[in-house]
């Protein structure tokens, strides 16, 4: 699900098959589950000085770096990055409007953190259970206190966080073929396979690879060019129709978002998979090719010479080998990585390897607006690595704009089960019992 600015907010829904990525333990292949976001991250340093640039003071200063207790040797998690008890919950001024969206979204989604195996090693299914129950009924208006009951906050490495934005675009779009409306928007095509790595070695956990079945081998399945070429037509895999190709192309970096109809009706269509070819973010290829003047650099600028240079600009969207295929969406939604809807600031994407899918997160930003709780109930192929989040804003106009713009530095805590960090800490120390 999922669209952001190109340069620090861009966001793709897409696994990159063919080549090894990250993949959730719980496989039931819903197309949420498998969808992952990629996004063209400007890899922005946070920020390391407890005041911000505008002037905003911190909300809570980070542990130093030397209290940090390594809980693993994986570098490649939160387990081995590194962890710390933060401050007290109570501390961090929880706005209430915030705490009560963030209750209303963990309750939806927890049921799935207490079945799921926690990627990043920080937690078991079953410490999610008592809070996930208390959930069901605690009372919205006092949402900072079930926060405070149940959980701990726990900074991962320096805590330092970098945070994007994405929203759920709309485009022009038809259910049937005709010449206003030509190029045509694909379900899932039926021999398109996922392979977990992980079935055939313990060194491949938690990755997996996309293609497609040609006799004996897997081998890659049909990249942007030859999709757009015509390779699945006559398939009858359509499931709508686009009027713009560069319209649709941002949507698929989104991998969710609406058609407006001819009639005057909305069709919701969300990620169903992804060709598994490589994500190749074309802001910064056009960019590096000084194809972009000053003050162009932003998404209008990069659409504006798409439109002006057709011929070019279709060449330079098929270095994006990476294609995204759809499903109708009838209930709610957008749906994040973990099979439920995602709710306007309230959902944020994370990386499952240093955060528990579904676990509350607390942003202390240079953006305010980024400020306060969040949960994780979304993932990106490329919102990689400790502290680092892609902000969810919903849909429409105001939307857009704050995702286009939100690329802030800032600081991180992931609100873990009370106990959490002194059994980490004891299971280290004590590694046979």
């Amino acid at each position: 699900m999922k669209f952001g600015t190109l340069f620090g907010a861009m966001a793709l829904v897409s696994a990159c098959s063919m080549t090894i990525i990250p993949q959730g333990a719980a496989q039931s292949h819903s197309a949420q589950q498998d969808g992952e976001r990629v996004i063209e991250d400007e890899s922005a340093p946070a920020a390391t000085a407890p005041a911000y640039q505008n002037g905003a003071p911190a909300t809570f200063r980070p542990v130093d770096p030397g209290q940090l207790v390594q809980i693993g040797d994986d570098p490649t998690r939160a387990t081995g990055s590194g962890i710390a008890l933060g401050p007290d919950i109570a501390t961090l001024r929880l706005s209430d409007a915030k705490a009560s969206s963030a209750l209303l979204s963990y309750r939806t989604s927890c049921s799935s953190l207490v079945r799921r195996e926690d990627n990043s090693g920080l937690t078991r299914g079953g410490d999610w259970q008592l809070s996930c129950e208390a959930a069901q009924s605690w009372p919205e208006r006092d949402a900072s206190g079930f926060f405070t009951s149940y959980f701990e906050a726990v900074q991962v490495g320096d805590g330092q966080a970098f945070a994007t934005g994405y929203f759920e675009p709309q485009i022009e779009g038809s259910r049937v073929r005709n010449a206003r409306y030509p190029v045509p928007i694909y379900r899932r095509p039926p021999n398109l396979v996922d392979v977990d790595l992980g079935l055939f070695s313990e060194a491949l956990k938690d990755k997996r690879v996309r293609g497609k079945v040609d006799g004996n081998k897997l081998v890659p399945f049909e990249d942007r060019a030859a999709i757009d070429d015509g390779a699945l037509a006559g398939q009858g895999l359509e499931i709508a129709w686009a009027r713009d190709y560069i319209d649709f192309f941002f949507l698929q970096i989104q991998g969710s978002g609406r058609l407006a109809l001819p009639d005057g009706s909305v069709m919701r269509i969300g990620y169903a998979g992804q060709n598994g070819h490589d994500y190749t973010g074309i802001g910064r290829v056009m960019r590096e090719r000084g194809l972009l003047a000053d003050g162009k650099t932003n998404m209008q600028g990069i659409v504006e010479w798409l439109r002006a240079n057709p011929q070019a600009g279709t060449e330079i969207m098929r270095e994006n080998k990476s294609y995204v295929f759809f499903q109708e969406l009838t209930g709610p939604g957008p749906l994040g990585a973990m099979g439920h809807p995602v709710v306007a600031r309230t959902s944020v994407a994370a990386d499952r390897m240093f955060v528990p899918l579904g676990a509350p997160v607390f942003l202390d930003m240079e953006h305010d607006i980024a400020d306060g709780l969040w949960v994780a109930q979304d993932s990106g192929g490329a919102i990689k690595g400790p502290n680092r989040f892609d902000t969810f804003w919903g849909a429409g106009e105001e939307a857009a704009r704050i995702a286009g713009g939100m690329s802030s530095r800032g600081q991180a805590l992931i609100f873990l089960p009370k106990g959490t960090v002194s059994r980490l800490v004891a299971a280290r120390r004590n590694p046979g019992q």
